[in-house]
């Protein structure tokens, strides 16, 4: 072997960073959020909680039993135990949390709850986690409902260092094009922040499909991609992009393999119907290149893994496709063995590469964390 080829060798039994973009943590109780809530809202929360109904609960379960603290509490809610079970044990640069039922508290009539108690989970994830270690980065949870406040909440930790980006919930009352959303979107956008939208909501205000509700969580399940469809087309076709140019949007945990389909449909609709958005300058599919990110859990797994490369190559995945492991969730996928066989460069991309650039982090051999924004 000579020279340059022992070199590409090495390099390419290198490990490649790996930045997490769906960790899911958590209060150990319901009682750890009292000391970040008005009192007022005390009872209420201990009681009632979200004071939505789960109409669709898994019968096995939410969270993996092997990720159960050492110390007791549920998965997700111990971040030192976080950081040996998950972190360092798959060598993640960073693991982006996303929280969990604070989403739900955006379909709660009582807007002023609603948003006392998303503050509350915002504290004490910046007190409790990103305290803890810097691979933490953290996620600022809005009140989508409530515009205003969430403009407020995006301002008071915009600029926390460790916070490098905004979460909402993906099933809400309108899809998120529209105008009603556009302040919160002026300041993410001010803030450099990306916005994501999580599933979890579906169902507990309008129907999770266009034809009603299904039977069971499985049907549930396999349907959350409809609701990351409608978001997608609706920013693209009601001009955010155009108005907010710096702006992106990450669909976590709603799966990859529609996008080739809703990119070539709005593609060809366009050259029809750009009468009624003559606002948009480019193909829908450029914009959603541009401003799109979606994350790979769950991945799909064809029959045939090439055909899901075929998917990728469709969708530029070097730059829209980011990896995601939904820890502690029962369908969580490891790093080391989810992605099928695909170019180095391609995998780097999709482990680390493309997060590292949303989020402003730097990658380095140490694992160290490191911020650039």
């Amino acid at each position: 072997m000579n020279q340059a080829s022992e070199v590409n060798e090495a390099v390419n039994r290198e490990p490649l960073g790996i930045i997490d973009t769906d960790v899911h943590q958590s209060p150990k109780r319901k009682q750890d959020l009292l000391p970040y809530l008005p009192k007022v809202w005390h009872e209420q929360y201990v009681t009632y909680g979200s004071g939505v109904a789960n109409l669709f609960p898994t019968p096995i379960g939410v969270s993996r039993k092997d990720a159960t603290p050492d110390g007791g509490g549920p998965a997700g809610s111990d971040p030192h135990f976080m950081l040996k079970h998950h972190v360092e044990h798959y060598g993640i640069d960073y693991a982006i949390l996303t929280g969990g039922s604070e989403a739900s508290f955006a379909l709660h009539p009582d807007l002023d709850y609603a948003s006392a108690v998303i503050r509350a989970y915002n504290d004490h994830t910046v007190e409790n986690w990103l305290t803890v270690d810097p691979r933490f980065k953290g996620s600022i949870a809005v009140n989508v409902s409530d515009p205003e406040e969430a403009v407020k909440e995006i301002e008071r930790l915009g600029d926390h260092p460790d916070m490098v980006q905004i979460i909402v919930c993906s099933g809400v009352r309108a899809p998120y094009g529209q105008r009603f959303y556009h302040p919160i979107y002026e300041a993410a956008e001010r803030y450099g922040l990306p916005i994501a939208f999580h599933p979890g909501t579906e169902g507990k205000m309008y129907p999770p499909t266009p034809v009603g509700y299904p039977t069971r969580y499985m049907e549930w399940h396999n349907m959350i991609p409809l609701t990351f469809m409608a978001h997608v087309n609706s920013l693209v076709c009601e001009g955010v992009f155009e108005k907010f140019p710096g702006l992106k949007f990450v669909g976590i945990e709603g799966g990859i393999a529609w996008l080739p389909h809703l990119m070539w449909r709005m593609d060809k609709n366009y050259k029809a119907l750009r009468s009624q958005t003559p606002w948009l300058k480019r193909l829908p599919s450029e914009y959603i290149k541009e401003h799109i990110r979606l994350t790979t859990q769950p991945i799909e797994e064809p029959e045939r893994p090439g055909e899901f490369l075929q998917i990728l190559q469709m969708i530029d995945a070097e730059k829209t496709v980011m990896y995601s492991s939904d820890y502690p969730h029962w369908d969580f996928d490891n790093p080391k063995v989810v992605l099928p066989p695909m170019p180095r460069e391609l995998k780097a991309r999709i482990l680390a590469g493309t997060a590292a650039e949303l989020y402003g982090l730097t990658l380095k051999k140490t694992g160290k964390a490191e911020v650039n924004r």
